[in-house]
């Protein structure tokens, strides 16, 4: 069963995204949160498995809630809730420890799918997330030189990989670039996380872009 918060000061919201994450049989919300700090104080008591966070709550935001959650346990995953793909907030929140983005007009399909599979360790970002974020990465003036150290710990098809990977490639899309099975880019993935020393898929995303293995616009 894949424990869920959900964080909204929308009590509409909540409610709604209650309703169709409880009818799933292997899904529970085990609470809700008006705003940031209720949910990293809910977050810390409960333990729960994702939080579904919204960006945009009083007393204290939604990213400075994630960055406290995400700090405070690698188990809990964030799931920000944003209202269009492009959010100005995007960069930050990946930044701050977020695992993935859902819009918040998502089908209960989309609800439910996402939850599952930021539960199971993967990220949630999309081409269009991935292509904001490079933005991001080039208004703010490209990246730092890079940490050859760390990249170095990887293979040569392990940088290939990360590269495919921080250009939004999924994992079934670098199967057939590199014409390989997509159960050898899955491995080629959590070698790669475990050597970074990342928590998963979209902290990968912004660590090739801030050491420089991949610059915006190649």
């Amino acid at each position: 069963m894949i424990t869920v918060l959900l964080a909204d000061d929308q009590a509409m919201v909540r409610e709604g995204f209650g309703v169709l994450l409880g009818a799933q049989p292997d899904i529970e919300v085990v609470g809700t949160a008006e705003n940031g700090e209720v949910a990293v104080r809910q977050a810390a008591e409960l333990g729960p498995d994702v939080v579904l966070m919204d960006v945009r709550m009083p007393v204290l935001d939604g990213l400075a809630a994630t960055r406290r959650i995400t700090e405070a346990s690698g188990a809990t995953k964030v799931l920000v809730l944003t209202t269009f793909d492009l959010d100005d907030y995007v960069y930050e929140a990946l930044r701050a420890g977020a695992s993935g983005f859902l819009l918040k007009d998502a089908s209960a399909g989309e609800l439910a799918e996402a939850v599952r599979v930021v539960a199971a360790g993967d990220a949630l970002i999309s081409p269009g997330i991935t292509r904001r974020l490079i933005a991001e990465f080039a208004r703010l003036g490209g990246p730092r030189a890079p940490q050859r150290e760390r990249v170095e710990g990887l293979t040569d098809r392990e940088t290939e990989v990360l590269t495919l990977v921080a250009r939004g490639r999924s994992n079934s899309e670098i199967a057939r670039d590199l014409i390989v099975a997509e159960q050898t880019v899955k491995t080629h993935v959590s070698r790669i996380l475990m050597k970074l020393g990342v928590r998963d898929r979209a902290q990968a995303v912004v660590y090739a872009y801030e050491t420089g293995l991949v610059r915006p616009g190649e």
